[in-house]
């Protein structure tokens, strides 16, 4: 076993648990998944429970399958759509920075789960004691790309902001 097949597992480990926790978060904490359906709909998704149980199910699976380094691109990829919605909806007109909700730490986690995709799992993971080799360019792009893609697909399906209203229309 090598330094980087423990640094691997520590940064799958670490943003895995990360996702699940923020899956189970939307799932029980706060406002539940009537809260976290409002707050989906008021950034413009329609069927904003839908989405709330899209959400969870995505962060939760997606979480468990990069901690446990299995199918890791296609987890990478997950994680890469959801952080981008969060970054396109949530967090842009806020700036960069995460102490102004802006999308700093979205910017992160989805930019780990990328490097995970070229880098693969490492020794310690599911993938390679099942033989499955998804690495280098192959594997950093199913994790951008397809991230990318259903990022576009939610919001092309599910994207319906309410109009702006202008000066006129408030009198």
């Amino acid at each position: 076993m090598e330094v980087g097949d423990v640094a691997l597992l520590l940064l799958r480990l670490v943003v895995g648990g990360t996702m699940i926790a923020h899956g189970v978060n939307h799932w029980i904490g706060g406002g539940k998944i009537a809260g976290t359906g409002r707050w989906f709909a008021s950034l413009g998704l329609r069927n904003g429970v839908l989405q709330a149980w899209l959400s969870v199910l995505t962060e939760v699976a997606a979480g468990a399958l990069l901690a446990l380094g299995l199918l890791t691109p296609f987890a990478a990829a997950a994680i890469v759509s959801v952080m981008l919605v969060a970054a396109l909806l949530a967090h842009r007109r806020n700036g960069f920075f995460v102490m102004n909700e802006g999308y700093e730490y979205v910017l992160v986690l989805a930019v780990v789960a990328v490097a995970l995709g070229l880098l693969g799992p490492g020794w310690l993971s599911v993938d390679h004691a099942a033989g499955i080799e998804i690495t280098g360019w192959a594997g950093g792009g199913i994790a951008l790309i397809l991230g990318v893609l259903a990022t576009a697909g939610l919001l092309a399906v599910f994207y319906r902001p309410a109009p702006a209203t202008t000066k006129d229309e408030v009198r």
